[in-house]
């Protein structure tokens, strides 16, 4: 969907700091407790908050009566302590009495039910009812607050596609239809698209289309795509009412909506191309002693959503959730080096849910940074501490990441390859290969950006596209183009197989990229599970525990590894071609991340690019510059001490290193040094955790 923009003016975040603090909920306490909050901000060093996130209900307690004094209040209250202000819209759920008015807002799941008032986001996107209402609510918002001191940007809504993300109700059907035929144009372009000869599934009226819900055997793929598609464009259009408005109220205010990290549901380049700045919601597992793995990929997604602006954390735990089977504290020191770890990424914010403890409701048991004992609570110690300590890092304010390498996030083929159920196995998911990928890069010392299959490329070394099953043509001619001008791209399997409307491309797989690669698939082999085949790679015996291919080499493609055992056997696995100045690697197979790693420390090399002699996934290494100083953060995720190579001076002690940095038990360290050529690329003298105990 191409989406109008306004006049393509970004906004800056009106906040002179990096910004620290949390969602606030006053309307759940009494304004006596409001005074003992922001007593025991001002201490903890907090600067902004975001409020009024769900509260239209006590905003507007009934059609057109509102109840503004309670807000006026504690705004003027946050302004006077000098905390500035994310300032909500309140749309992010609706009033019981707007959806008992019109309960035709209300979204349907896929088998056809009503969902019921109760939890939030009870309304369907498409919703004539819910926009209206909601531009009537931001418009409402805008013109009381637009002018008040303390307001640092607008906050639309909240984590979009959380709860409904995909809507089945007749309004979303028509809607779907309306898409359908913009996208398409008339009933013969759908029927081609959708390939509708396969099980006489021709169209003859619009009104023959619905929504894809569950049929007596596996549906249309190409509709399933596009359902995707659409819903993810209709939450669009939806964020799109509320920017119009604050657009047209506020010109000069920053607008923007929390994202979810990784998330299937929402093509985030699109919302993003519409916003200001982009902000993230992460909540990395505590149980999972490499989760900072994956935050990892998910800030390099973040920081790229806007070209590499800095982005801002605008929710994080201070300890466990309250939405996971088992919900583990983090342990102390985490809350600490993971929000460094956001800073390290590119983001300008360490910002947390919430900033006191709820009594009741269905959050009462996530964290806070004040937690139920107040201020003897440990989340509230060592998120002061924290706060305090962020002051240091001012100077890294607005600076940007340092990256040579990125990975290809496209949600077509996302979609694509994880919606259908006629897939040659449901092993090969996007985001499970997208992880596998980045860990391989990230174990080897290289922070990962974010790009889409089109580009641009500029300024990367190494591209990884980890699944490209739909490809288009452009696509691959951006790839090639990349290739030739001394890129170095690694595509892995089952890519290049379809098109946009999900038809096998001539020849077969790697469709558009064959040229490029060198290489034909013949088949695609997945493995049953209980069975690992291998690839021979130079001396090493690499494992391959899902998926696999019957791969043709072209004369002039060297084969870098080679099945073996099993019918494949002898087969090509892992290939190289030269084009122009660069290199096209292709990787027909699955593989454990320590296979990963060893393949692309060869395309790291191949480039030109440093990677770790030692491999620690509890080891992190990232570096922002404003051009003139390089700032290189120094993780240590780990429980176990580990020691550095590397100079500079540390922002957070004033401590001049000069070859050696010894980190404790998840200890940072931001080294201050001239900026060079070269990304700074610290070595490891210990190493206690390889990539194979923690993928």
């Amino acid at each position: 969907m191409t989406q109008q923009r306004d006049d393509e003016r970004i906004r800056e975040v009106r906040i002179d700091s990096l910004a620290f603090g949390g969602d606030y909920n006053p309307d759940q306490w009494s304004e006596e407790t409001w005074v003992e909050d922001i007593r025991l901000m001002k201490e903890a060093g907090v600067t902004m908050v975001s409020l009024p996130v769900f509260s239209w209900p006590q905003l507007e307690t009934e059609p057109g009566v509102y109840d503004w004094a309670w807000l006026d209040r504690i705004l003027d209250l946050l302004h006077d302590a000098g905390i500035r202000i994310d300032l909500a819209t309140a749309t992010a759920t609706p009033p019981s009495w707007l959806l008992r008015a019109h309960p035709e807002m209300a979204p349907w799941d896929a088998d056809g039910h009503r969902l019921e008032f109760g939890s939030r986001q009870t309304y369907c996107p498409s919703s004539p009812v819910w926009r209206e209402n909601v531009a009537r609510m931001t418009r409402t918002m805008a013109e009381r607050y637009g002018d008040h001191p303390g307001l640092a940007m607008w906050h639309i809504s909240n984590e979009y596609g959380d709860h409904v993300s995909r809507c089945w109700c007749p309004e979303s059907t028509r809607h779907f239809r309306r898409w359908l035929h913009d996208r398409y144009g008339s009933l013969d372009g759908l029927n081609e698209a959708w390939g509708v000869s396969v099980w006489g599934q021709r169209y003859t009226s619009w009104e023959h289309i619905e929504a894809p819900k569950k049929a007596a055997g596996p549906v249309n793929p190409t509709q399933l795509l596009d359902f995707e598609r659409f819903s993810s464009d209709a939450m669009l259009e939806l964020f799109q009412v509320e920017i119009d408005v604050l657009r047209e109220v506020t010109p000069d205010i920053a607008v923007t909506t929390n994202f979810m990290s990784m998330l299937r549901d929402l093509n985030y380049w699109d919302f993003a191309a519409v916003e200001d700045v982009v902000t993230d919601d992460a909540y990395p597992e505590p149980a999972d002693p490499a989760s900072h793995v994956g935050a990892a990929l998910n800030y390099g997604y973040m920081r790229s959503l806007k070209g590499g602006r800095p982005w801002l954390l605008l929710e994080s735990s201070a300890g466990a959730t309250s939405w996971r089977d088992i919900n583990v504290p983090k342990a102390p020191g985490k809350i600490r080096v993971e929000s460094l770890q956001a800073v390290a990424h590119g983001s300008d914010a360490v910002m947390f849910f919430q900033w006191r403890q709820a009594r009741y409701g269905q959050e009462k048991f996530h964290s806070s940074m004040l937690g139920h004992r107040g201020e003897r609570s440990r989340s509230f110690r060592e998120t002061k501490a924290l706060g305090l300590e962020l002051k240091r890092l001012e100077p890294v304010r607005g600076t940007r990441v340092r990256s040579r390498v990125a990975l290809v996030v496209d949600h077509d083929s996302w979609w694509g390859s994880t919606q259908i159920e006629s897939l040659p196995s449901q092993r090969l998911q996007w985001a499970q290969q997208a992880r596998a990928w980045h860990r391989g890069m990230h174990a080897l010392g290289q922070p990962v950006d974010a790009v889409r299959a089109s580009g641009p490329f500029d300024g990367y070394d190494v591209v990884i596209a980890p699944n490209l099953y739909i490809l288009e043509q452009p696509q691959a001619d951006a790839l090639r183009a990349f290739v030739e001008s001394g890129g170095h791209l690694v595509v892995g399997p089952f890519s290049g197989v379809v098109d946009a409307t999900e038809k096998v491309h001539d020849g077969g797989a790697p469709g558009p990229l064959r040229d490029l690669l060198g290489v034909e698939v013949d088949e695609q082999w997945p493995i049953p599970d209980g069975l690992v085949t291998s690839i021979r790679y130079g001396d090493q015996d690499l494992v391959v525990p899902h998926w696999s291919e019957w791969l043709e080499a072209d004369e002039g493609t060297e084969v870098r590894g080679g099945y073996a055992g099993g019918v494949l056997d002898g087969l090509p696995a892992v290939t190289r071609r030269r084009a122009g100045d660069g290199t096209a690697w292709y990787v027909s197979a699955m593989l454990r991340p320590e296979g990963l790693v060893t393949v692309f420390r060869d395309v790291l090399r191949e480039a030109g690019l440093p990677a770790r002699a030692d491999v620690d996934v509890n080891a992190e290494a990232v570096t922002r510059t404003d051009g003139g100083t390089d700032y290189t953060f120094l993780l240590n995720h780990g429980a176990e001490p580990i020691t550095w190579s590397a100079r500079g001076t540390d922002l957070l002690t004033g401590t001049a290193h000069d070859g050696r940095v010894d980190l404790g038990p998840y200890g940072v360290a931001v080294l201050a040094a001239p900026h060079t050529d070269d990304i700074p690329f610290p070595e490891l003298l210990t190493a206690t955790a390889t990539v194979k105990e923690q993928a």
